[in-house]
């Protein structure tokens, strides 16, 4: 009897397969070279017969801080989910910004719908003068010495759109040559 239940698989058992323990897991979360910051989350709202059903939007803003920047939208049920679709999509949606140091190159209007955006080089040591999600999108992007300011619209998808495209009219003094010669 006493061999009966030394054979028998208890709860105690380490090798019961009933499940695994924390300890076990080996899907553990690769640390990614993005890092991703929420600007904004939108809940929308539908009357249905029983009562409300909830839908958000989140704007994500990825960057990994040495020149490479993205924005993504996500919609769904849940909070969370809306933010991971949101990143997906920003991780395919980068631009590469032509910096000057820590700084910019020089100065630059962006312009989206009714938001538009000014961003002008600083000094060594200035900082990131910004707010918002301008201010994301120049943190992500690796820039530490700027000014800005939103102007306009302050609607946070059309800032950033903006502040975007502001980025990607950077050139070099070498590039800017480059295109006047042809």
């Amino acid at each position: 009897m006493a061999e009966e239940r030394t054979e028998r698989k208890g709860r105690n058992d380490r090798n019961s397969g009933r499940g695994k323990r924390r300890g076990d897991r080996k899907d553990f979360k690769e640390k990614s070279e993005f890092e991703e910051r929420v600007v904004h989350i939108n809940r929308n709202s539908k009357v249905v017969k029983g009562g409300r059903r909830f839908s958000f939007g989140a704007l994500v803003v990825v960057g990994d801080r040495k020149g490479r920047v993205g924005y993504g939208l996500g919609k769904a049920a849940e909070v969370a989910e809306a933010i991971r679709k949101a990143g997906e999509v920003a991780k395919r949606n980068l631009i590469t910004v032509t910096m000057r140091g820590t700084t910019l190159p020089h100065e630059a209007v962006g312009k989206y719908s009714g938001a538009q955006v000014l961003i002008r080089p600083a000094s060594e040591g200035t900082g990131l003068i910004a707010g918002g999600p301008c201010r994301a999108v120049l943190e992500l992007a690796g820039v530490r010495d700027v000014l800005s300011k939103s102007l306009g619209s302050n609607n946070q998808l059309n800032v950033t759109k903006a502040t975007l495209e502001a980025l990607s009219q950077l050139r070099t003094k070498e590039e800017a040559l480059a295109a006047r010669k042809g």
